[in-house]
Protein backbone atom coordinates (compact mmCIF):
# COMPACT_ATOMS: atom_id res chain seq x y z
CA UNK A 1 0.00 0.00 0.00
CA UNK A 2 2.80 2.40 0.92
CA UNK A 3 4.51 1.63 -2.40
CA UNK A 4 1.30 2.31 -4.30
CA UNK A 5 0.80 5.64 -2.50
CA UNK A 6 4.39 6.70 -3.20
CA UNK A 7 4.05 5.64 -6.84
CA UNK A 8 0.87 7.71 -7.15
CA UNK A 9 2.54 10.77 -5.61
CA UNK A 10 5.54 10.46 -7.92
CA UNK A 11 3.34 9.91 -10.97
CA UNK A 12 1.26 12.99 -10.09
CA UNK A 13 4.39 15.09 -9.66
CA UNK A 14 5.77 13.88 -12.99
CA UNK A 15 2.50 14.66 -14.77
CA UNK A 16 2.38 18.14 -13.25
CA UNK A 17 5.97 18.76 -14.36
CA UNK A 18 5.19 17.50 -17.84
CA UNK A 19 2.06 19.68 -18.06
CA UNK A 20 3.98 22.77 -16.90
CA UNK A 21 6.75 22.16 -19.41
CA UNK A 22 4.20 21.59 -22.18
CA UNK A 23 2.42 24.86 -21.34
CA UNK A 24 5.75 26.72 -21.27
CA UNK A 25 6.63 25.25 -24.65
CA UNK A 26 3.30 26.33 -26.11
CA UNK A 27 3.74 29.83 -24.71
CA UNK A 28 7.22 30.10 -26.23
CA UNK A 29 5.93 28.75 -29.53
CA UNK A 30 3.19 31.39 -29.59
CA UNK A 31 5.72 34.11 -28.79
CA UNK A 32 8.06 33.01 -31.58
CA UNK A 33 5.20 32.75 -34.08
CA UNK A 34 3.90 36.20 -33.09
CA UNK A 35 7.36 37.71 -33.43
CA UNK A 36 7.94 36.15 -36.85
CA UNK A 37 4.48 37.18 -38.03
CA UNK A 38 4.91 40.75 -36.80
CA UNK A 39 8.40 41.02 -38.30
CA UNK A 40 7.14 39.89 -41.71
CA UNK A 41 4.20 42.31 -41.54
CA UNK A 42 6.34 45.26 -40.52
CA UNK A 43 8.90 44.46 -43.22
CA UNK A 44 6.12 44.45 -45.84
CA UNK A 45 4.64 47.72 -44.54
CA UNK A 46 8.06 49.38 -44.47
CA UNK A 47 8.81 48.22 -48.02
CA UNK A 48 5.55 49.62 -49.42
CA UNK A 49 5.52 52.83 -47.38
CA UNK A 50 9.14 53.66 -48.25
CA UNK A 51 8.22 53.58 -51.95
CA UNK A 52 5.19 55.89 -51.53
CA UNK A 53 5.19 58.61 -54.17
CA UNK A 54 7.93 57.20 -56.37
CA UNK A 55 7.35 58.37 -59.96
CA UNK A 56 3.69 59.07 -59.22
CA UNK A 57 2.06 61.61 -61.56
CA UNK A 58 0.75 64.91 -60.25
CA UNK A 59 -2.85 64.56 -59.15
CA UNK A 60 -2.43 61.10 -57.64
CA UNK A 61 -2.26 61.02 -53.84
CA UNK A 62 0.94 59.11 -52.96
CA UNK A 63 -0.24 58.35 -49.43
CA UNK A 64 -3.69 58.30 -47.88
CA UNK A 65 -4.32 57.73 -44.20
CA UNK A 66 -7.36 57.09 -42.06
CA UNK A 67 -7.19 57.47 -38.29
CA UNK A 68 -9.86 54.80 -37.95
CA UNK A 69 -8.57 52.87 -34.91
CA UNK A 70 -7.37 50.42 -36.20
CA UNK A 71 -5.77 52.73 -38.72
CA UNK A 72 -5.71 52.40 -42.49
CA UNK A 73 -2.94 53.36 -44.88
CA UNK A 74 -2.88 53.41 -48.67
CA UNK A 75 0.26 54.04 -50.71
CA UNK A 76 0.82 54.48 -54.44
CA UNK A 77 4.11 54.22 -56.31
CA UNK A 78 5.62 53.11 -59.60
CA UNK A 79 7.09 49.61 -59.23
CA UNK A 80 8.84 49.31 -62.58
CA UNK A 81 8.98 52.63 -64.52
CA UNK A 82 6.67 51.19 -67.18
CA UNK A 83 4.81 53.94 -69.03
CA UNK A 84 3.87 54.87 -72.58
CA UNK A 85 2.11 57.80 -74.24
CA UNK A 86 -0.82 57.73 -76.66
CA UNK A 87 0.02 58.12 -80.34
CA UNK A 88 -3.43 59.44 -81.25
CA UNK A 89 -6.63 60.78 -79.73
CA UNK A 90 -9.22 58.32 -78.46
CA UNK A 91 -12.48 58.58 -80.37
CA UNK A 92 -14.54 57.56 -77.32
CA UNK A 93 -13.96 56.28 -73.82
CA UNK A 94 -14.26 52.71 -75.11
CA UNK A 95 -11.63 53.07 -77.85
CA UNK A 96 -8.43 51.06 -77.70
CA UNK A 97 -5.30 52.91 -76.63
CA UNK A 98 -2.92 53.30 -79.55
CA UNK A 99 0.53 53.94 -78.12
CA UNK A 100 3.78 55.41 -79.43
CA UNK A 101 6.14 52.64 -78.36
CA UNK A 102 6.57 49.11 -76.99
CA UNK A 103 3.83 48.04 -74.57
CA UNK A 104 5.30 44.65 -73.60
CA UNK A 105 5.98 45.84 -70.03
CA UNK A 106 2.22 45.74 -69.42
CA UNK A 107 0.26 42.53 -68.80
CA UNK A 108 -3.24 41.27 -69.52
CA UNK A 109 -5.49 41.86 -66.50
CA UNK A 110 -3.20 44.53 -65.02
CA UNK A 111 -4.68 47.65 -63.45
CA UNK A 112 -2.89 50.80 -64.66
CA UNK A 113 -3.36 54.55 -64.53
CA UNK A 114 -3.96 56.91 -67.45
CA UNK A 115 -3.66 60.68 -67.12
CA UNK A 116 -3.44 63.91 -69.08
CA UNK A 117 -0.09 65.61 -68.24
CA UNK A 118 -1.59 69.02 -68.96
CA UNK A 119 -4.50 68.84 -66.53
CA UNK A 120 -3.25 66.02 -64.24
CA UNK A 121 -6.71 64.44 -64.58
CA UNK A 122 -6.68 60.67 -64.78
CA UNK A 123 -8.15 57.36 -63.66
CA UNK A 124 -7.46 53.68 -63.05
CA UNK A 125 -8.50 51.05 -65.57
CA UNK A 126 -7.83 47.37 -66.28
CA UNK A 127 -6.03 46.18 -69.38
CA UNK A 128 -7.81 43.24 -70.98
CA UNK A 129 -5.32 42.61 -73.78
CA UNK A 130 -1.81 43.82 -74.62
CA UNK A 131 -1.23 43.97 -78.39
CA UNK A 132 2.55 44.15 -78.66
CA UNK A 133 2.57 43.99 -82.46
CA UNK A 134 0.42 47.11 -82.89
CA UNK A 135 1.50 48.95 -79.70
CA UNK A 136 -2.09 49.02 -78.46
CA UNK A 137 -3.87 48.32 -75.17
CA UNK A 138 -7.42 47.00 -74.97
CA UNK A 139 -9.84 47.55 -72.08
CA UNK A 140 -13.38 46.33 -71.44
CA UNK A 141 -14.78 49.15 -69.30
CA UNK A 142 -15.39 52.60 -70.72
CA UNK A 143 -13.08 55.33 -69.44
CA UNK A 144 -14.71 58.44 -68.04
CA UNK A 145 -13.45 60.44 -71.00
CA UNK A 146 -11.68 60.10 -74.34
CA UNK A 147 -8.03 60.95 -73.76
CA UNK A 148 -6.02 62.92 -76.27
CA UNK A 149 -2.70 62.23 -77.91
CA UNK A 150 0.28 62.37 -75.47
CA UNK A 151 -1.83 61.18 -72.53
CA UNK A 152 0.26 58.74 -70.50
CA UNK A 153 -0.52 55.20 -69.41
CA UNK A 154 1.66 54.20 -66.47
CA UNK A 155 2.10 51.14 -64.28
CA UNK A 156 1.34 52.09 -60.68
CA UNK A 157 1.15 49.90 -57.59
CA UNK A 158 -1.54 50.66 -55.03
CA UNK A 159 -1.52 48.89 -51.67
CA UNK A 160 -4.12 49.52 -48.96
CA UNK A 161 -3.59 47.94 -45.53
CA UNK A 162 -6.19 47.76 -42.77
CA UNK A 163 -7.45 45.43 -40.05
CA UNK A 164 -10.65 43.42 -40.37
CA UNK A 165 -11.74 42.86 -36.77
CA UNK A 166 -13.50 39.57 -37.60
CA UNK A 167 -11.63 38.19 -40.59
CA UNK A 168 -12.59 35.12 -42.59
CA UNK A 169 -11.85 32.80 -39.66
CA UNK A 170 -13.55 34.93 -37.00
CA UNK A 171 -10.16 36.19 -35.80
CA UNK A 172 -8.82 39.71 -36.55
CA UNK A 173 -6.72 39.84 -39.70
CA UNK A 174 -4.55 42.29 -41.59
CA UNK A 175 -6.05 42.87 -45.02
CA UNK A 176 -4.43 44.15 -48.20
CA UNK A 177 -6.21 45.54 -51.23
CA UNK A 178 -4.67 46.51 -54.57
CA UNK A 179 -6.03 48.71 -57.36
CA UNK A 180 -9.26 47.20 -58.64
CA UNK A 181 -8.83 44.12 -56.48
CA UNK A 182 -10.83 42.61 -53.65
CA UNK A 183 -9.47 42.68 -50.08
CA UNK A 184 -7.30 39.66 -49.24
CA UNK A 185 -6.07 38.34 -45.91
CA UNK A 186 -2.40 39.24 -45.59
CA UNK A 187 -1.91 37.89 -42.06
CA UNK A 188 -4.21 36.47 -39.39
CA UNK A 189 -4.12 37.27 -35.69
CA UNK A 190 -3.55 41.02 -36.13
CA UNK A 191 -5.65 42.81 -33.55
CA UNK A 192 -4.55 46.40 -34.13
CA UNK A 193 -2.63 48.59 -36.56
CA UNK A 194 -1.60 52.14 -35.74
CA UNK A 195 0.34 54.81 -37.65
CA UNK A 196 1.77 58.16 -36.65
CA UNK A 197 3.25 60.64 -39.08
CA UNK A 198 6.19 63.02 -38.57
CA UNK A 199 5.89 66.11 -40.74
CA UNK A 200 8.46 68.44 -42.26
CA UNK A 201 8.09 70.79 -39.26
CA UNK A 202 8.89 67.95 -36.84
CA UNK A 203 5.35 67.56 -35.50
CA UNK A 204 4.05 64.05 -34.90
CA UNK A 205 0.39 63.63 -35.90
CA UNK A 206 -2.17 60.84 -36.17
CA UNK A 207 -3.43 62.07 -39.53
CA UNK A 208 -1.50 64.08 -42.16
CA UNK A 209 -3.57 66.67 -44.00
CA UNK A 210 -0.99 67.03 -46.78
CA UNK A 211 0.67 63.72 -47.69
CA UNK A 212 3.70 65.44 -49.20
CA UNK A 213 4.49 66.91 -45.76
CA UNK A 214 5.14 63.44 -44.30
CA UNK A 215 8.78 62.57 -43.68
CA UNK A 216 8.46 59.56 -41.36
CA UNK A 217 5.79 56.96 -40.63
CA UNK A 218 5.80 55.21 -37.26
CA UNK A 219 4.19 51.76 -37.32
CA UNK A 220 2.67 49.81 -34.43
CA UNK A 221 1.33 46.27 -34.92
CA UNK A 222 -0.55 44.34 -32.25
CA UNK A 223 -0.61 40.56 -32.68
CA UNK A 224 -3.26 38.46 -30.99
CA UNK A 225 -1.92 35.16 -29.64
CA UNK A 226 -4.73 32.64 -29.54
CA UNK A 227 -4.42 30.07 -26.75
CA UNK A 228 -6.68 27.59 -24.92
CA UNK A 229 -9.72 29.26 -23.41
CA UNK A 230 -9.49 27.46 -20.09
CA UNK A 231 -6.41 29.42 -18.97
CA UNK A 232 -7.23 31.06 -15.66
CA UNK A 233 -8.14 34.70 -15.96
CA UNK A 234 -8.23 34.56 -19.78
CA UNK A 235 -11.76 33.67 -20.84
CA UNK A 236 -11.21 35.17 -24.28
CA UNK A 237 -8.44 32.66 -24.92
CA UNK A 238 -5.93 35.17 -26.30
CA UNK A 239 -3.28 37.68 -25.37
CA UNK A 240 -1.62 40.44 -27.37
CA UNK A 241 1.90 41.62 -28.11
CA UNK A 242 2.92 44.93 -29.60
CA UNK A 243 5.67 45.49 -32.17
CA UNK A 244 6.84 48.80 -33.56
CA UNK A 245 9.05 50.25 -36.26
CA UNK A 246 9.40 53.39 -38.36
CA UNK A 247 10.28 54.27 -41.93
CA UNK A 248 11.57 57.47 -43.48
CA UNK A 249 9.97 58.53 -46.77
CA UNK A 250 12.33 59.48 -49.59
CA UNK A 251 9.96 60.28 -52.45
CA UNK A 252 7.54 62.81 -50.98
CA UNK A 253 7.90 66.57 -51.21
CA UNK A 254 10.51 66.40 -53.98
Amino acid sequence: MIALVLTGIIATAVMRLFTTQQENYLVQDRVVNAQQNARAIIDALVRHIRMAGYDVPTGVAPLMAANSNPDTIEVVYSPDDCDVSLASDMATGTSSLECTSDVSCFQDGQWVYIYDPGTSAGEWFQITSVQTGTFSLQHSSALSRAYFKDAIVTSLALAKFYVDSQGDSGQPALMVQTAGGVPLVYAEGIADLQFRYRLTNGNLVDYPILPNDVREVQISVTCSEHRPGDITGDPAGSSTRNFASSVCLRNLGL
